[in-house]
């Protein structure tokens, strides 16, 4: 969680957030935790075709996506679920669950973290993908655990 206490009013036009490119994806972060005093972090993230994170849970932060365009589809209680544009979909803290998109044009959606420090898991997994060669997946994981993201098999 950001170590940020003060919330400050904020407004942030189309394409003005801090972007950054991590797991393949486009990542626009809109709102930080540094903004909300470290009560959430909001980001539009897009996806391409087959990509999206394998079944993981948070120990510190609830999630919350809302589907803005594309085909994706939700993995909770051991099955996947496909749902359109305009769904919201919460997963609490503890839940396994991922997601994938399952189109062929790129998946839009608006994630949200309660409370903030997404970012800094992304910003770190970001530096680890900008290194020359493949990224060390090993290093990844550890990062994950580090901010209390596990990876399960399904």
């Amino acid at each position: 969680m950001s170590s940020a206490s003060v919330a400050i009013p904020v407004i942030t036009p189309p394409g003005q957030g801090r972007g950054m490119r991590v797991f393949g994806d486009e990542v626009e972060f809109v709102i930080t935790g540094e903004q909300t005093g470290g009560r959430f972090t909001q980001w539009i993230e897009t996806t391409h075709p087959g990509g999206g994170p394998p079944p993981h849970y948070h120990t510190r932060e609830d999630e919350n996506f809302y589907v803005i365009e594309g085909s994706v589809e939700f993995f909770q209680d051991g099955q996947w679920t496909a749902v359109p544009p305009g769904t919201a979909v919460f997963m609490p803290m503890g839940v396994v669950h991922a997601f994938r998109n399952a189109g062929s044009t790129p998946l839009k959606m608006l994630i949200t973290t309660v409370p903030s420090g997404f970012e800094t898991f992304f910003d770190r997994c970001a530096e680890e993908f900008a290194k020359p060669g493949a990224p060390d997946m090993a290093r990844i994981v550890e990062i994950a655990g580090e901010h209390g993201i596990h990876f399960v098999h399904p």
